[in-house]
């Protein structure tokens, strides 16, 4: 009976076996003249670009399916090196969104390949371009460089990411076809002219033999501007471009750095934009999308869309750019970046227009499109408590010096620091913080005196200080540059001397670390309101049928907004987005706990409204 029993058990062992074989059929996927070449087979590539990180897990598989009803057979996603890096030496690619491989083994479940983009540099109007903060506190490391301290951080990513996914490749049965190598890193290496030629490219060969000594295979490619090609393309690697809407000088640039062949792909084909506070939201018009789209079809182009469908930048994930008017430029909440699917998931008169397209060219079958996800609105929700910011801070332990100290000189990469000095003389004049990373509240004795603002370049107010005075200084780190040759000076907080009168203040300083990891404990603070100051407001409301929705943020000042201890990310009444967007994944049926840190508080509101629909175009007057 026992031997019975045994050989049953090896004969279970093996049919489980041939079982999970069979289900990873390895495949091939080759660079080969001058086209790709799945299983022997030229094949084109219709992708779109989204990140799991901006959308909830509940909502992965939705979203892939409205990609592959638009007609796409291909989606492409950025890997952020400090979405899984969380603190040093602690990595999470398993809990909520964080979860990567099951994002790539869904896609490969509704029949989508994969494109894999790494980084370790990612832009993506994401904090930072994807690096960790932390980074920046070693003196002799400086990224994106050919710099021992800094290739090595990137080893160990990428060592990790490739334990992760690496088996999810096509030739390990896996859906990913295509690996990128960093990411336009030509435009890097035209910013960064006082660095030699050489050692860009020392870089760039560097980040490729690391990820094929970790275990990716390919095929590599390259994603530049066609003009950037010299100085962000590698021998035999693919290059791709981004943005190229004439068909014959991306064939020409490819053409020029791949042994005069293709295949020949836009990496980043953008049919919206992105958006910072304080400027107009970008719309781009469906009809000219869809001519593109067509004249890459007739052509033989491939593509990817970036975004199909952008999603949120929940929390403290949006990043910052800046130009010659404003010293940053931070990055809206929402990321729906005018795609083709929008911020919550819907259907857009882009994506019908190129879902009809798309059935004129491709010979696969492209299915009905998903059912759209509930949205429901609620009553007003009355705000039950509210607690003063400078009373709930005693329960922060202060750190003490005689100048202000950095964000990262703290220890702390988001949110907040409260500045706060005691002056034992009385001082009046102009206080003055050059140095300001990136938006502050001043407040002598409790009342506010006004505020500062990197985004508008305002690092000056006159102030009036009495005898046994109390400054304060709330500094919030609006994101850290995402792009461009300022990324390599991302320190956040006060990083220069605080001057009054041109004399530097000095001596006692207190700093309040708030870096709201997670959502902040008012059980001990009594209810109590003051205009002008900080204030954390509650509700409670109670839902029959959760569904998606959006807070209203109209009528509020500037802060951030935790649901059910989900941080959905900041408002700020200058706009152009309004309102804030709650997946419906994130409520449940009964109470739900909402609490909002609002730190103009200039009108102090009494509800808080829902809506059926995004306030994405707003900018009040006066507000540009």
């Amino acid at each position: 009976m026992n031997k019975a029993v045994k050989w049953i058990g090896v004969v279970l062992m093996v049919c489980i076996s041939l079982s999970i074989t069979a289900q990873k059929k390895t495949h091939t996927f080759e660079v080969k003249d001058g086209q790709f070449i799945y299983d022997g087979t030229s094949m084109q590539i219709y992708s779109g670009e989204m990140h799991y990180a901006r959308i909830p897990k509940e909502y992965w598989r939705h979203r892939l399916r409205m990609v592959k009803a638009m007609g796409l057979n291909t989606i492409a996603t950025y890997v952020f090196w400090n979405y899984h890096n969380i603190a040093p030496g602690v990595w999470d690619f398993k809990t909520g969104n964080r979860d990567l491989a099951a994002f790539i083994t869904t896609a490969q479940e509704e029949g989508l390949n994969v494109i894999l983009r790494p980084g370790p540099y990612a832009c993506a109007e994401w904090e930072f371009g994807g690096y960790p903060w932390w980074l920046t506190k070693n003196k002799d490391l400086v990224i994106r460089a050919n710099n021992k301290p800094f290739l090595d951080s990137c080893k160990v990513y990428i060592s990790k990411l490739a334990a992760e996914v690496k088996h999810l490749q096509v030739s390990k049965g896996g859906p990913i076809l295509l690996v990128q190598v960093e990411n336009e890193f030509g435009s890097y290496v035209s910013q960064r002219k006082d660095i030699a030629l050489a050692d860009h490219r020392q870089y760039n060969q560097a980040i490729q033999k690391m990820l094929v000594e970790a275990g990716f295979d390919g095929p590599f490619f390259t994603s530049d501007g066609t003009w950037l090609f010299d100085g962000g393309s590698l021998p035999g690697i693919l290059p791709t471009a981004n943005g190229e809407g004439n068909v014959d000088n991306l064939k020409k640039a490819v053409n020029k750095y791949h042994q005069d062949k293709g295949p020949y792909m836009v990496a980043e084909f953008y049919p919206g934009w992105l958006d910072h506070w304080g400027e107009p939201f970008t719309r781009i018009g469906a009809e000219d999308i869809a001519k593109q789209t067509e004249k890459y079809l007739q052509n033989g182009i491939h593509f990817n869309f970036y975004m199909v469908h952008g999603g949120t930048n929940f929390g403290f994930t949006s990043g910052a750019n800046y130009n010659d008017e404003h010293n940053i430029q931070p990055d809206i909440t929402s990321y729906d970046y005018d795609a083709p699917i929008s911020e919550a998931g819907w259907v857009t008169s882009k994506y019908t227009a190129l879902r009809d397209l798309m059935k004129k060219y491709v010979k696969y079958t492209i299915p009905e499109i998903p059912q759209k996800i509930p949205v429901i609105t609620l009553p007003d929700i009355a705000l039950t408590k509210s607690v003063d910011f400078f009373e709930w801070k005693n329960s922060v332990k202060p750190v003490t010096s005689d100048t202000p100290l950095s964000f990262e000189d703290l220890g702390q990469g988001h949110g907040y620091v409260l500045y706060s000095k005691n002056f034992n003389q009385p001082i009046q004049g102009m206080l003055q913080i050059n140095g300001l990373r990136d938006y502050a509240l001043v407040y002598i004795n409790g009342k506010k005196a006004g505020e500062l603002n990197r985004q508008s370049n305002t690092y000056t107010l006159e102030v009036d200080i009495p005898f046994n005075g109390r400054l304060d200084i709330l500094v919030e780190n609006m994101g850290r540059i995402n792009y461009g040759a300022d990324i390599v000076n991302s320190t956040k907080g006060i990083i220069s001397p605080v001057t009054i009168n041109d004399f530097e203040i000095t001596g006692g300083w207190k700093m309040y670390k708030v870096p709201f990891e997670r959502v902040p404990d008012l059980s001990k603070n009594s209810n109590k309101k003051v205009q002008g100051v900080p204030v954390f407001y509650s509700a409670t409301v109670e839902i029959d049928q959760p569904g998606d929705t959006f807070l209203d943020m109209q009528g509020w000042g500037k802060g951030i907004v935790f649901v059910n201890g989900n941080n959905i990310g900041r408002y700020w009444k200058i706009g152009p987005q309004q309102t804030l967007y709650v997946p419906g994944c994130w409520l449940k049926k009964g109470k739900n706990e909402i609490i909002i840190f609002e730190q103009q508080n200039d009108s102090p509101p009494t509800v808080l409204k829902t809506t059926a629909t995004p306030v994405l175009e707003y900018i009040p007057e006066g507000q540009h």
